[in-house]
């Protein structure tokens, strides 16, 4: 086991780093902060010494990367819940917005992920190309888009962005 000024001085030396590969594959800040104890909970335990600061650093990347990994892996095996069920559960929501939400989740896929997440969870245009890997202008021709379906379905004026 390692020492406490040894550990304290890993953390100081890589802590940005590797809240940054944390957030790069989990994409949410509380899990991010979950894997990354647990990286240096792993640092704490192992004994094998390290040859320099570079095979240090390199193992702390490989254990993050991996960790992050094993945490979406455990995360969705944990929490899959079959679809019969999913089509039984009604979510509580405002009589007033369901049928805009219901507009929204009738979109296809590609414009439903979109929309949602602009307008729901409150992300930017180039916030989201880089969850879903897509160019920022590809985002703003399917949030066009998509708000022209929605116009059509509601029967309103457009929604604004």
């Amino acid at each position: 086991m390692r020492s406490e000024p040894e550990v304290n001085h890993a953390v100081e030396k890589y802590a940005d780093m590797i809240k940054h590969v944390c957030f790069y594959h989990l994409k949410n800040h509380a899990d991010a902060e979950d894997v990354f104890q647990n990286v240096f909970l792993k640092y704490m335990l192992h004994d094998e010494p390290f040859n320099n600061a570079e095979h240090e650093k390199a193992w702390l990347l490989r254990v993050t990367i991996n960790s992050c990994k094993d945490y979406l892996n455990d995360f969705f095996r944990r929490n899959k819940i079959p679809l019969e069920t999913l089509a039984e559960i009604e979510a509580e929501v405002p009589e007033e917005h369901r049928e805009v939400l219901e507009a929204v989740l009738s979109l296809p896929a590609k414009y439903k992920d979109i929309i949602y997440l602009h307008y729901y969870e409150g992300y930017k245009a180039d916030e989201i190309g880089k969850i879903l890997g897509k160019k920022e202008n590809t985002i703003y021709s399917l949030l066009s888009r998509g708000r022209k379906i929605l116009k059509e379905k509601l029967g309103g004026e457009e929604i604004d962005g």
